[in-house]
This record gives structure tokens, C-alpha cells and sequence, in this order.
């Protein structure tokens, strides 16, 4: 089992003229400290996809109709180096991407997510933002072209770094950075994103009261959450207690209501707590596709009633909820 190599020198270089040049060398510590999560058998694979990819003398980032765009001097022959390059790093999950000639068709529309939630947040430009479970960095990019001046996502997935830095190598943008690292792993009270982001992890803890409250002590003063998570139907207050698999998920502890979720966000001290979208995920946002050619959302619904999940609960709805927080 190989191990990541990760170089806490180049971090605070980095860093250094960021507002995250004083907790730089505790983020780098945090990483190293991982351990035993910094090995993966499939690591030495990421890593000859990520090096095999071709070397261009120009190239940049934008973002065309909702898909993240490598732009670059790729030469004709680039194409098939570069096809085979990101079919390495298969399944990508979370996109859409464009590299050069190249489409990467993930299993998630993540577009459609971005678009749900950037009308009601608050602007972006010149913010310190934190995106908490970013996956492959999909909307770490999103919000440095919507004018965040830095972008920290972190994840402990080691095959969503290596599909980030695929990425990074053609976007060549230090104000975007990915840590290999859970949230519980960041420093205490940091206390200095204007903006966070956790979309997608809530129900994955088995104690979601502290995952907003380690997403309560990253935020500055006035700073904004942005929560996604999943939730069932229903206008009372009540959780549903899960003891095996959710749409033939793993680790899916509990599942609020709406009232429920918003209970637990003002109980963890934020204010103005707004819930702007609740919507059932569509086998169009969610699929299989040759990028990510493993079971999805189809696989996880009951065949003869695609309102309930396999093993019998509510389909998934997800929700998003804004709140502030005031100190």
C-alpha cells in the first residue's frame, strides 16, 4: 500500500501572502498527522494518471455553461494521451469537466446543484471560502470564478485530490487549494472563512450537532453557511435513525425533516436561517455514465416504486440551508 507524499514547505509558501498564511503551518502538520489515511492501495495508479497527463506551455480555467474548462495549447496528438490520462482516474463523480478536446460526463450534474444555490448566498468576490467533502474540487472552482480571492477545500479522499491536481495542473491557480483532510482535522476555532460550505457530509456523522459546530468556529464573525443535506419529508420535527444503508449508502446516520435541520442550525448559534431549495434528486442530475460506470442513483431505488429507495425509505430530497453566523 503506497503512502501520499505531501509537502508542507510548498504549502506555506503557498500560503504566505493569504489570510491562511498564520494557520499554514498547522494545516500542513494536520495533513501529516493523518496516517494511516494517507496510504491507499490505488495511490501509485492516481499518480502515473496524474503524471501521464501532457505537458502544455499555456494553458488556464473558465467556465462554460456550467462546465469547468481547461483551456490550453494541446497538440492533435495530445488528445488520445490525455483521454487515457483521465480514464485513470475513473470514477469521477463530481463535474462536468472539459480538458482540452477531452468531455468528462461525471455521475453528478453538479452544475445544477451550483445553480440551486449561488441566486441566495451571499457574493463570493474577494471572500475566504472553505468547502468542506469538495470531492474533486468541482465547485472549488465554481467559487473562485464567482470572485472568492481563496478557496481551501478539504476531503480525505485521496482519489479526489488526485483528480484535483489533474486539474490544478492546467489551472495553475495557488488561490485554489485541496487538503486531504476530514473537518474534525482542522484547527480549532479558525474563525476566518467569510463564506463555508458543507454540502453533502452532514448525514455521513454520527453526531451532526458537531459538525456544525466545527463549521460554527471556522466562520468569521457575519460569515455565511451553506449547508446541503439530505432530508425527508414531513412538516413536523422528526429524525429518521438509520442502522444499515440509505440508497445503498454507508454511514448514513440520521435524517431530519426540514423543521428539524433548521432546529439543529439555530441550536448550533446561527441566525437568519433560510431554507432556499428542497428537491428530489432526478436520475438526469445523478447517473451512470462511461466516467463513472459503477451502480448510482437507479441502482439505489426501488425498481417497483422509484418513490422509495432499495430498502424501502422516501427517495432522496435534498435541501439547502443559509445561515449566519453572528458570534
Amino acid at each position: 500500500m503506497s503512502e501520499l507524499t505531501f509537502d508542507t514547505v510548498k504549502l506555506t509558501e503557498e500560503l504566505a501572502q493569504t489570510d491562511l498564511a498564520p494557520w499554514a503551518s498547522q494545516l500542513g502538520d494536520a495533513v501529516v498527522n493523518q496516517g494511516h489515511a494517507l496510504k491507499h492501495g490505488h495511490l501509485p495508479r492516481w499518480e502515473a494518471a496524474v503524471d501521464s497527463l501532457p505537458s502544455i506551455t499555456e494553458s488556464s480555467l473558465n467556465i462554460q455553461s456550467g462546465v469547468v474548462t481547461l483551456n490550453g495549447n494541446f497538440a492533435p496528438e495530445d488528445e488520445t494521451v490525455l483521454r487515457h490520462s483521465l480514464e485513470g482516474l475513473i470514477p469521477w463523480r463530481k463535474g462536468p469537466f472539459q480538458f482540452g478536446p477531452v468531455s468528462i460526463d461525471t455521475e453528478w450534474r453538479s452544475d445544477w446543484k451550483w445553480d440551486r444555490l449561488e441566486p441566495h448566498i451571499s457574493p463570493l468576490q474577494d471572500r475566504l471560502v472553505l468547502d468542506v467533502g469538495c470531492g474533486s474540487g468541482y465547485h472549488l472552482w465554481r467559487m473562485r470564478h464567482a470572485g472568492a480571492k481563496q478557496v481551501l477545500g478539504i476531503d480525505p479522499s485521496l482519489h479526489f485530490l488526485k483528480q484535483f491536481e489533474a486539474t490544478q495542473l492546467y489551472a495553475k491557480d495557488v488561490a485554489v487549494q485541496f487538503l486531504p483532510l476530514p473537518m474534525e482535522a482542522l484547527p480549532p476555532n479558525m474563525g476566518v472563512f467569510n463564506t463555508v460550505f458543507s454540502m453533502g457530509v452532514l448525514y455521513h456523522r454520527r453526531r451532526p450537532q458537531e459538525h456544525l459546530k466545527e463549521l460554527q468556529e471556522s466562520l468569521s464573525v457575519g460569515g455565511e453557511l451553506i449547508l446541503e443535506t439530505l432530508i425527508i419529508p414531513g412538516d413536523n420535527s422528526e429524525t429518521l435513525v438509520l442502522n444499515s444503508r440509505y440508497a445503498n449508502m454507508r454511514n448514513i446516520y440520521e435524517l431530519p425533516t426540514r423543521l428539524r435541520l433548521e432546529e439543529w442550525v439555530s441550536a448550533s448559534g446561527f441566525s437568519d436561517i433560510r431554507t432556499v431549495s428542497v428537491c428530489e434528486t432526478s436520475l438526469d442530475e445523478q447517473r451512470s455514465t462511461h466516467w463513472m460506470p459503477n451502480h448510482s442513483l437507479v441502482n439505489a431505488l426501488d425498481p417497483a416504486d422509484q418513490n422509495l429507495t432499495i430498502e424501502g425509505h422516501t427517495r432522496p430530497l435534498r435541501a439547502i440551508v443559509i445561515a449566519r453566523w453572528d458570534g
